[in-house]
């Protein structure tokens, strides 16, 4: 065991014993029989939730080198109450890459979102991991003439005919576009989000389902953006993708007219 897998292993050991000491037989449905000496659940009484045995769960507790499988540690934390953030990190201290959360087209924008969408003159829209739309200022819906049938950029881009005529170099753009979808979609291999994105857009657009049969990966689409909108003329845009850190996969999309 390498020293940084022992100082993890250390940090996982403790998180585990603190986690344990916050629950009571009363929080998870166990009944209390006779006094105990220390608070929280015992080692065994865990074990049993998770469906693990005794000794091994007392040898991930002492740190000790033993394989741990996220199946067996979601099982641990489902018996911890753990949190989403604390499910994570014990996914990191484990050596394990921490699950994904799933993106929700429904999800809630929060006050603080939704004000600097709103408060950011130029386009704006918050979007997630799938590229779905999750919101837009009015300046992204009237300059990017997104309709109501809209919600999903990857989507949007190739069967959205009146942004489609508009995009000044949409064909030599397209290409970069689903290299960069491909590339997010790697990072959750097998998600069956991305996979109906992909299969709903092959079945309408012969364009896409030839570029993503290509595999070409590429970097995220950081290009200016060049509109020749009917109204306000020829517009040109830096983009910026911001992550939101608060709330994972979701991505601030921020258009800064040139």
């Amino acid at each position: 065991m390498t020293s940084e897998t022992r100082r993890r292993r250390a940090e996982l050991s403790d998180f585990l014993r603190t986690r344990r000491a916050r629950l009571t037989p009363g929080d998870v449905g166990m009944a209390v029989a006779g006094r105990r000496r220390t608070p929280g659940l015992r080692r065994e009484e865990v074990a049993v939730l998770a469906g693990v045995g005794v000794s091994w769960y007392t040898w991930l507790e002492q740190g000790r080198d033993i394989n741990v499988s996220s199946d067996v540690l979601d099982a641990i934390g489902r018996a911890l109450r753990l949190s989403e953030s604390e499910r994570a990190h014990a996914y990191l201290l484990a050596g394990l890459n921490p699950p994904t959360t799933q993106g929700r087209r429904d999800a809630e924008v929060t006050p603080e979102l939704r004000r600097l969408l709103d408060t950011w003159t130029p386009p704006a829209m918050l979007r997630d991991r799938y590229w779905n739309m999750i919101a837009a200022n009015d300046a992204a819906q009237r300059t990017f003439r997104y309709g109501d049938t809209d919600h999903n950029c990857l989507i949007a881009f190739f069967t959205n005919a009146r942004y489609r005529a508009m995009h000044v170099e949409w064909e030599s753009a397209a290409p970069g576009v689903v290299a960069a979808y491909r590339a997010d979609a790697a990072h959750a291999p097998g998600d069956p989000e991305f996979a109906r994105v992909v299969a709903d857009l092959s079945a309408v657009s012969p364009e896409f389902a030839e570029l993503w049969g290509r595999h070409d990966v590429g970097p995220p689409v950081q290009a200016v953006k060049a509109i020749r909108h009917p109204e306000a003329g020829d517009l040109f845009f830096d983009m910026t993708t911001l992550a939101v850190v608060d709330h994972p996969y979701w991505y601030l999309e921020l258009y800064n007219p040139r």
